[in-house]
């Protein structure tokens, strides 16, 4: 009797669970047969994806899916899914009676007997569609985000370097006026200076750019940090108005440290105008140059060992804590439009990793900004040589009639004698006709017969050639489009005559 109790009490709360189950709107909950069959409906199912009870129990569950899914076998793979495993997840496209679509998740159970014996599977399934178009929405709208940021990153970008350009240029082009018009040797000789410095900062910025671009390599040597820095004192003064101070402090007897001297002096003339810009009409500027020895990961992920520090500091406005964290992004500026390219900093910082050093912040509103540069410092002394080469018959080789003839006279002023051509078919007519040239330095990026293809044609006809190829491009960009251009020695344009001896001196 007790029995037969019991059992009418576990019957009652099976029908309120069913009831329950068949009255749940917000979910499609139903059973399945071992084979796939729908058995149960409830109301959920019924609402969201059409069917009434009568016209789905009976029919296999994989008419919900897409054609192109159950092309796949997705369906009896959930069901496999399930049994092995204990439980199916997923999401995807289900299709309702009326054949519009909506995203569902999906959970399939296994439903088996006290001896493990499959009886069935209990399916839940959610309708998601507004969550997915929610997140499409949010991802749509994050992606116009991206691109607007984008967009106004590479306005500052290019209003920055018009306006860099725009000063080099006038600086050249008013030089140039002076010269016609004077006949005095000294003003002669300034405007002369004065326009070369305004070209070496634009080849300085366009090798910022290329480098920031296509990550162009270092070209680093053993050098006297002091003895670039001295060199460059002047450039360094001229940055500053005329009621602010630059300092120098340089240890004695310091070692030397591997650096590339051009990308170095553009960094060091980057900190110092940002030193210039963050304070008022007068100020002082410290360049503090030492040698210090470190422990490991006493700075950034240095490791031990000594460090030629090279620090830069001002007692201008400082930066607040917000600008500190993002003062190293490319792009950004606290400057006014079409002052300043975002790229400085970011340079500086990109250079450090390149020359396994480092680069530290420390600043303070109203207490001026440090900045400081460690590189590590090498025993033994690499002095550039820079005597002139031998002199020898050279053949010139670029399609820019101007290069060609600035090109003749550097190479002449070196002593050569130099033969010339504009594109490569000439250049190969010429060497035959004189087989005692023994340099050819030629272009890389010409039309019809590129440099690289004249150089091969030439190292097989003449393997005692020595090849020489010169381009603005940057050397990974290069390799991309010239896997062939790594058999020569290559020289990065713009070029200084110091970097026209250090290449031919290369050979």
């Amino acid at each position: 009797m007790q029995q037969s109790a019991l059992s009418s009490v576990d019957a009652i709360e099976a029908e309120r669970f069913r009831q329950f189950i068949m009255g749940v709107t917000d979910y499609a909950i139903y059973m399945l047969s071992p084979d796939g069959t729908v058995v149960t409906w409830n109301a959920g199912a019924q609402r969201f994806k059409g069917y009434p009870p009568e016209e789905i129990i009976g029919r296999h569950f994989s008419m919900f899916y897409t054609e192109e899914d159950r092309a796949r076998g997705r369906p009896a793979r959930a069901l496999e899914l399930a049994r092995t495993t204990g439980k199916f997840e997923d999401e995807g496209w289900r299709v309702r009676k009326d054949g519009s679509r909506f995203w569902a998740s999906v959970v399939i159970d296994p439903i088996v007997d006290p001896n493990g014996e499959l009886l069935g599977f209990a399916k839940i399934t959610r309708d998601i569609t507004e969550r997915r178009v929610a997140a499409e929405q949010l991802e749509r709208a994050r992606e116009a985000l991206f691109q607007s940021q984008k967009l106004e990153a590479i306005g500052k970008l290019t209003g920055g370097i018009a306006h860099d350009f725009n000063n080099l240029l006038s600086v050249i082009m008013n030089g140039l006026e002076l010269l016609r018009m004077s006949k005095d040797p000294a003003a002669i000789a300034k405007s002369v200076d004065t326009m070369s410095r305004a070209a070496q900062r634009g080849a300085s910025l366009t090798q910022q750019l290329l480098a920031f671009a296509r990550q162009q390599p270092l070209r680093q040597e053993a050098h006297d940090v002091a003895r670039v820095i001295r060199s460059f004192e002047a450039v360094l003064r001229r940055a500053l108005t005329d009621y602010m101070h630059l300092h120098l402090h340089i240890a004695p007897d310091l070692p030397q440290a591997m650096i590339d001297p051009t990308q170095f002096e553009s960094a060091l003339l980057n900190l110092v105008v940002n030193a210039r810009d963050a304070m008022q009409d007068d100020g002082e500027v410290l360049v503090d140059v030492d040698v210090v020895k470190l422990t490991e990961n006493e700075v950034e992920r240095l490791p031990a060992g000594h460090y030629i520090r090279v620090m830069v500091k001002d007692n201008g406005e400082g930066m607040t804590p917000e600008t500190m964290t993002r003062a190293l992004e490319p792009f950004f500026t606290t400057k006014e439009v079409g002052k300043g390219t975002g790229l400085g900093l970011s340079q500086v910082y990109g250079m450090m990793q390149q020359c396994q050093g480092a680069l530290t912040l420390d600043s303070r509103v109203g207490e001026g900004t440090v900045v400081s540069l460690y590189f590590p410092a090498v025993t033994r002394s690499h002095e550039v040589d820079q005597t002139t080469p031998r002199a020898q018959k050279v053949l010139l080789v670029d399609d820019q009639l101007d290069l060609l003839e600035t090109a003749i006279s550097l190479f002449t002023h070196l002593g050569y004698e130099v033969l010339s051509a504009d594109n490569g078919t000439q250049a190969l007519e010429t060497l035959r006709q004189h087989p005692d040239i023994g340099i050819l330095f030629s272009d890389v990026v010409m039309p019809g017969m590129n440099g690289v293809e004249l150089g091969k044609i030439a190292r097989r006809e003449f393997p005692d050639l020595k090849i020489v190829l010169a381009s603005g491009y940057v050397k990974a960009a290069l390799r991309d489009q010239m896997p062939d251009i790594g058999n020569f020695e290559l020289l990065a344009k713009p070029y200084r005559l110091s970097d026209l001896i250090r290449a031919l001196k290369a050979l």
